[in-house]
């Protein structure tokens, strides 16, 4: 069963106008985790980010990268969000890790300055400076080495990763599940990630949040129209405008 069983929104939600109120996923969410892998789906703006970064302040993962034993100094971007949801559990856990791709760069050097005081410090990451990896190794360094037990919250993980690599990530994603000692939620625009079997796929859009099929996201219908016939979106993509 999943440590985390599903958010909700406070019921004494203050009224004023905040402004994750006018994102429809948001407004009054209701999100049950049936399974122990969760990906969520939708354009930009959609209301992803700012419910992942939400979420990790709640459990007390740094809100720019990390997990609740990093502390550093970062441009705060969060939200009053976290301060209306409600988390509930079925077995309350604090372990685990908070990965956005955006601010990546903040957490490697996190790391690298606590290398300085402590040497043990790049255990965790493959023993290694993150920064003297490439994003794609760097990424998969941390995911083999932190991905031990807990609740695992990524933004956008594939942005460091080929196709190949995200195939070695749900390698990992699926050995970490069987262990019973990992969930995961995945926000992504990857269609290979997506097809992770018994995931559920959340869409979030202009109309709220609804559950979908792998097959039923956009992410799989597009990539696979335009992969079996790229010259019919060609012809519309590169289209000389009239006037």
């Amino acid at each position: 069963m999943p440590f985390l069983r599903e958010i909700s929104l406070r019921p004494d939600v203050p009224p004023e106008d905040a402004y994750w109120k006018h994102i429809p996923a948001l407004r009054n969410i209701h999100l049950p985790f049936p399974s122990a892998v969760t990906f969520i789906v939708g354009e930009n703006g959609s209301g992803k980010s700012t419910l992942l970064e939400a979420m990790a302040t709640s459990i007390g993962f740094h809100p720019s990268g990390g997990s609740r034993n990093n502390v550093y100094d970062f441009q705060p971007t969060e939200s009053d969000f976290s301060r209306a949801i409600r988390l509930v559990w079925s077995t309350k856990i604090n372990k685990g890790f908070f990965l956005r791709a955006e601010s990546y760069f903040n957490f490697a050097s996190h790391i690298d300055e606590l290398q300085k005081e402590d040497t043990r410090s790049l255990e965790p990451y493959g023993g290694i400076s993150l920064h003297q990896q490439s994003h794609g190794e760097s990424f998969l360094a941390l995911f083999k080495n932190r991905l031990l037990k807990g609740i695992f919250l990524f933004d956008e993980p594939e942005a460091a990763l080929s196709p190949k690599r995200q195939l070695a990530f749900l390698s990992l994603l699926h050995e970490r599940e069987q262990s019973g000692q990992c969930q995961f939620i995945i926000a992504t625009h990857s269609p290979i990630l997506l097809s992770y079997p018994g995931a559920t796929i959340y869409h979030f859009s202009e109309k709220g949040l609804r559950q979908v099929a792998y097959k039923d996201t956009d992410h799989y219908q597009i990539t696979k129209d335009f992969l079996d016939a790229p010259e019919v979106f060609y012809k519309h993509l590169f289209e000389s405008p009239t006037h």
